[in-house]
């Protein structure tokens, strides 16, 4: 990233909640699909904390699933992806081919550069539920 960055106050995200349709389908997208170890969890609530070590992700049940809204990034706003970083090109094919077989699962595109002539790719997919989830190689 270039640019003239002035100091933050902020490290990064702490952890990030996504209200999801289906807690189990969820859950286990990352935890069977991305090996996130679950890390908590409140039942009432109902609620299960996933992390890759890096990072913890939320994953909330919404209170009516029969009546939640479909995710729409082009209508809502809020959340358009989550995007996850990968550490190299091995990674990535390893995790779209992970990905793809998981249940609820839908692959918007496969693997690809993230623009013409870069070093860094990408691939998109949703997630049960719907939630968009990009896994990305690091910036060079």
């Amino acid at each position: 990233m270039a640019g003239n960055m002035t100091k933050s106050f902020t490290e990064g995200a702490h952890h990030i909640g996504l209200a999801v349709r289906n807690l189990d389908e969820a859950y286990d997208f990352f935890h069977d699909a991305l090996g996130f170890g679950k890390v908590g969890e409140i039942p009432d609530y109902p609620a299960i904390f996933v992390s890759d070590g890096t990072i913890m992700l939320t994953l909330w049940r919404v209170s009516d699933p029969a009546k939640a809204n479909p995710f729409d990034r082009r209508g809502n706003i809020g959340l358009h992806h989550l995007a996850l970083r990968v550490p190299d090109h091995d990674a990535l094919h390893t995790v779209f081919e992970r990905v793809k077989n998981q249940p609820g699962t839908t692959i918007e595109f496969a693997p690809e550069p993230i623009s013409a002539g870069s070093a860094v790719s990408h691939f998109i997919c949703a997630m049960p539920g719907g939630i968009r989830i990009e896994f990305a190689t690091p910036f060079a």
